[in-house]
């Protein structure tokens, strides 16, 4: 199945002598196997978050590191030169140990000689909250081949507001207008792919700053809701 809509509410339908609105391709696909083909991301940035081990529908703690060290490796492996790949991720703590899911991604990143560009964080709860199995921050961070991080194109350290979340596992929308504004100051890439792109908050972001976006989703249910997802209006609660 190929969910394939541009979104109505991020840009205007195209008229006569005007530039037309930004694509949204969904296609419902295992990531992996995607990102094999050659070259699925040639041209592009990738910005995505990968699935939390609550994501996967049974699959033990084991049995998700393996699929966390694949899909590194997998995006890693498809990246061509000059495509930065940024991902958002959160720590998870399992049976009192601390996952740091930051440390997997440069992990996994310095195995492929990938450079890690630079590495922000984003607020999930107000600075000071006390929490328990996830924590109140996520890592942003990007990675590339042959780029380099330019301080004319500085970004904040601290994002202290992710945005609003179409589901409480989601990228926040500011997150990721933070990333594709990267994107945009800092390559001549205007295409964005999320290769677990889910309800498809990164896709619709992307669409709003005149990105084309192209994302991958196993669900054939997600895959509807990520063809057709708007941004609300600014100062929307959270869909949790």
């Amino acid at each position: 199945m190929r969910a394939n809509e541009g979104s109505r509410s991020a840009a205007p339908q195209a008229t006569e002598g005007a530039a037309p609105p930004p694509r949204r391709e969904v296609i419902c696909a295992d990531a992996l196997t995607w990102l094999a083909d050659d070259p699925p991301l040639e041209g592009a940035a990738v910005i995505t978050s990968l699935p939390d081990v609550s994501e996967l529908g049974g699959v033990d703690f084991a049995g998700w590191r393996a699929f966390f060290d694949r899909a590194l490796a997998a995006i890693f492996a498809a990246l061509p030169p000059g495509s930065p790949a940024i991902f958002y991720q959160t720590d998870i703590k399992v049976d009192g140990r601390w996952i740091d899911k930051g440390y997997l991604c440069q992990r996994a990143a310095e195995e492929a000689g990938v450079d890690l560009l630079w590495h922000r964080i984003v607020c999930r709860k107000a600075p000071g909250s006390v929490t328990y199995g996830r924590p109140a921050y996520a890592h942003l961070l990007a990675f590339a081949r042959d780029l380099r991080d330019d301080p004319r194109w500085a970004l904040p350290d601290v994002l202290a507001d992710g945005g609003w979340m179409p589901w409480r596992r989601a990228l926040g929308a500011e997150a990721a207008r933070l990333a594709c504004r990267y994107v945009v100051k800092s390559t001549p890439l205007r295409t964005i792919v999320d290769p677990f792109c889910g309800h498809g908050t990164i896709l619709a972001v992307a669409n709003a700053m005149g990105l084309d976006a192209i994302g991958v989703e196993l669900s054939i249910k997600r895959c509807r809701k990520a063809a057709k997802l708007a941004l609300p209006e600014p100062g929307a609660a959270n869909d949790r």
